[in-house]
């Protein structure tokens, strides 16, 4: 049985080839609808949307997840996880993310009255998911992506390691704390979750004691966000 393919032709969005771009949050049913450059949503006969997108422009760590619409499947992500084994993997990935563009599925949850603004309790509800599309060669932005990954190599020589890579900071300037959405004609202030991916090296070490017992796990976040910018946010 032939399957059926739908082709969901990608227009013009907000996001730029300018290096000084920083950021743009889409709702993801936005995203799917009418995706933006270098991307297309083929609608398949099966019940799920298969997204392309051009490797040589974007880094998507996007697992399989289910929207609104049903299951959302982006060809050759690698997912939230990425593994490497080798110093050419690892330089080779590093350029990556400091000259494409990043994008990454976040939720915005409702905030709990016992949360801080940091950090929510993972038994949120879920109000919506927006794809993150991140600059990755944006001069301050690729500044603290090889500050954050020097200072991890440094920490960790010779060992295995991960490394999560948050933007939770980076979301938090960019909605202020006035953002909010809708719900039951009520309006929710949210929790970002979901805001990083991680980056895992495995060496050769015959004793790797620290990656065993989990000494060689490291996380940094990339923070600066420009606030003239925050004119294209998404109001609830």
């Amino acid at each position: 049985m032939k399957t059926e393919v739908t082709l969901i032709k990608n227009v013009a969005m907000s996001i730029k080839n300018d290096s000084r771009f920083q950021m743009d949050v889409i709702d993801v049913e936005d995203f799917l609808r009418q995706p933006p450059p270098g991307f297309e949503v083929e609608l398949r006969g099966t019940g799920y949307r298969f997204v392309r997108y051009n490797p040589e422009s974007f880094c998507v760590f996007i697992d399989e997840f289910n929207s609104a619409k049903g299951k959302v499947i982006f060809k050759n992500s690698p997912g939230r996880t990425i593994k490497v084994h080798t110093l050419k993997d690892y330089m080779h990935l590093r350029k990556q993310l400091t000259s494409k563009r990043i994008v990454i599925l976040v939720s915005a949850c409702e905030r709990s009255p016992l949360s801080s603004n940091k950090k929510a309790p993972k038994n949120t509800t879920v109000l919506k998911q927006y794809v993150v599309v991140i600059n990755g060669s944006n001069p301050v932005i690729k500044w603290e992506m090889e500050r954050g990954l020097d200072h991890t190599i440094s920490s960790v020589a010779g060992e295995s390691y991960s490394v999560k890579i948050d933007f939770s900071d980076l979301l938090q300037i960019w909605a202020g704390e006035s953002f909010h959405l809708p719900v039951d004609g009520q309006k929710i202030k949210v929790d970002w979750q979901n805001t990083c991916f991680c980056l895992k090296y495995h060496s050769d070490a015959l004793f790797d004691f620290s990656h065993w017992l989990g000494f060689s796990k490291r996380e940094f976040k990339i923070s600066y966000y420009r606030n003239n910018e925050t004119e294209d946010r998404l109001k609830g």
